[in-house]
């Protein structure tokens, strides 16, 4: 059962270690003379798509009052405005014609204290038209996941801030902050583009002042700030057009379903009905299965979806329309303040179904070229297929949207494949068979494959530590349907597991100054370290210079014996031909049946190794092994 952060209420307080430490960076949009604490969105655009604007206004009393357009603002009216449960809030409504300039919108504010005035930034887009942001992630991409606490510590000045929960810094506790920041992983671009990555996911950038475990990223206290321990708002920007400068992609990490109660938004309710209320505090039952059963209980449903992932994580209401459009405001805000190219979205199994499909269509709506791929951690490829777009009908209202979803019936099976014996379904059977729903998706190649992540045990673990069989996963990653993703420290044999103390989340080696190893060089690592580095290296660059690997087709055939095999191919004339041994001994392959797809071929040359072979009829391959084979006429 994914229980993502079930440990956090156990956890002990955050332990304190000297390091520099800085002041808290102000609140966005803070204005102290106005007695405006803040509005949400903190700024906006002229020329959206959607030319309609809901200003979240808060501070003290301000519900009391009215707000107005001081004087006139060509192209720009306010349409309504709604007073909420909690006076401290006011929402007003725009409208922004596409004949609007980017300017200073003057609001005034009348009745309560006194009136008060505020400058409210239009701004003038930036992505229409720049190739170089908002690229959408497809399957070219090789995806890079890594935590930023846990990476690279590149500015030791933002470790501690005053003013936030969590008191310091602690190394040698798995759940306190670490330092690691954005600085520590733009300093390592150089490292990544090494290894043939071409897409860098980090887990949530957004502040999360949570006392407790708030390195993870996943309880967010402002939606519209970058946690300040890892740089500013104008940092990740920057981080984002260096990326794009370095040939590299951003994915940003998004949580839709919660968010942490240390923030304003929860300490301080717009009103109660924006979090899901209980008599006493209620987990979700973690049963995805309730989404979509055509049996299932209401109180069963109720809890899976309105349920609190942990105490600290206060569950979103999004049938309020309220909360929806905040929601979906701020994830525009995000992709044209920063020009990201993708989104991962976090827990999207326990949101709002109605709230599903209109976030997603929001989002496609003004960015159709943005990647989006969701975490869909559920049990069986139909119920996955589900929350992709698929080739269902609408299940109880429900159509998803979601162009992708990551991977986990595959993930599961590569990891059965190569830890059981080979059976009818069991073994690297379940690849097959797992591979063969794929018929359930609109399109498959949209989903995100991995071997590990955050999560889960590290695969290098899983598979008891063989070489062998860690190289047959890698080769499996970056030649199957999709788009890969590899963790941090995955390819330099970085090992664990996730229960039960979180080890899976330790330190990049060589990240800190001072470091006792240095895993970023070759210097730093051991023989079967580089050795490691090197197979990830070679084919994910390969990959990236053949075509065929990304958008050919897929054929496979029936396991048998213990061997998998199949074929990425193109029109063009391109072949690669994969046979993976899942075997405790070497198998010869006769490959007539494999005619089809071999008839006009005499050679071929494995990829890894760059051995030549210049019989085809039959092939030798050793335990544990697979073949990358360029095929040659």
């Amino acid at each position: 059962m994914p229980r993502k952060y079930s440990w956090a209420p156990l956890l002990l307080m955050l332990l304190g270690a000297p390091a520099a430490s800085q002041a808290a960076e102000p609140a966005p949009v803070a204005v102290a003379k106005s007695g405006i604490t803040r509005i949400d969105p903190t700024f906006w655009w002229v020329g959206m798509k959607n030319p309609e604007l809901q200003l979240l206004v808060y501070g003290p009393g301000i519900g009391s009052g009215t707000a107005a357009i001081d004087g006139s603002y060509p192209g720009v009216t306010l349409t309504s405005q709604e007073k909420l449960e909690n006076p401290n809030y006011l929402l007003v409504n725009l409208r922004i014609e596409p004949t609007a300039k980017p300017g200073k919108l003057p609001l005034t504010f009348t009745g309560g204290a006194k009136k008060q005035k505020f400058q409210y930034e239009l701004r003038a887009r930036t992505t229409p038209g720049d190739k170089s942001k908002v690229q959408g992630i497809n399957t070219a991409d090789f995806i890079y996941l890594l935590m930023p606490d846990r990476f690279a510590n590149g500015n030791p000045k933002n470790d501690i801030v005053k003013g936030m929960r969590a008191p310091g810094i602690a190394r040698d506790s798995m759940f306190s902050r670490h330092g690691g920041d954005l600085k520590g992983i733009e300093d390592h671009f150089g490292y990544l583009k090494e290894l043939g990555v071409t897409a860098i996911w980090p887990t949530p950038i957004v502040e999360n002042d949570e006392p407790k475990a708030s390195y993870h990223g996943y309880a967010a206290t402002d939606w519209y700030r970058v946690d300040p321990r890892y740089g500013t708002n104008d940092d990740y920007v920057r981080f984002v057009q260096n990326a794009h400068k370095q040939g590299l992609k951003v994915v940003h990490d998004v949580v839709l379903n919660h968010m942490g109660t240390s923030g304003y938004l929860v300490k301080d309710a717009p009103s109660k009905d924006w979090f899901h209320q209980w008599p006493e505090f209620t987990r979700s039952n973690f049963r995805d299965a309730a989404f979509n059963d055509p049996y299932v209980s209401a109180a069963d449903r109720k809890q899976f979806g309105e349920g609190w992932f942990d105490k600290h994580m206060a569950d979103l209401n999004q049938s309020n329309p309220q909360v929806s459009r905040y929601l979906i405001q701020n994830f525009l805000w995000w992709v044209e303040y920063t020009g990201l190219d993708g989104y991962r979205v976090d827990t999207y199994t326990y949101s709002d179904r109605k709230f599903l499909m209109d976030w997603g269509k929001a989002i496609l709506d003004e960015y159709p070229n943005l990647g989006m791929f969701a975490e869909t951690w559920v049990q069986g490829t139909g119920q996955q297929a589900y929350f992709a777009r698929n080739v269902f009908p609408e299940v109880q209202g429900f159509k998803s949207n979601m162009p992708g979803v990551l991977d986990f019936q595959l993930q599961y099976a590569i990891n059965e494949g190569l830890t059981k014996d080979a059976g009818w379904t069991e073994g690297i059977s379940k690849l097959y068979y797992t591979m063969q729903a794929d018929w359930m998706y609109e399109d498959p190649q949209r989903n995100v494959v991995f071997l590990d992540n955050h999560d889960v045990s590290r695969f290098f673990s899983v598979v008891g530590e063989d070489f062998q069989k860690y190289k047959m996963g890698i080769a499996w990653l970056l030649t199957t349907r999709g788009t890969p993703q590899l963790y941090y420290g995955t390819e330099v044999l970085m090992k664990n597991y996730s229960n039960p103390d979180g080890k899976v989340r330790e330190d990049f080696p060589g990240g800190w100054p001072g470091d006792k190893e240095n895993r970023f060089t070759k210097a730093g690592r051991n023989e079967q370290q580089n050795a490691a580095f090197e197979y990830v290296s070679r084919l994910a660059n390969y990959r990236k210079s053949h075509p065929v690997l990304h958008t050919g087709k897929y054929m496979h055939f029936i396991p048998d014996n213990g061997v998998y095999t199949y074929f990425r191919y193109n029109e063009q004339g391109e072949t690669v031909m994969v046979v993976m041994n899942a075997s405790k001994e070497a198998k010869t392959v006769d490959t007539a049946r494999f005619a089809e797809r071999m008839q006009g071929y005499k050679s071929a040359q494995e990829v890894i190794t760059g051995t030549s072979l210049d019989n085809l009829a039959s092939l030798k391959v050793p335990a544990y092994t697979a073949w990358v084979l360029e095929l040659k006429k």
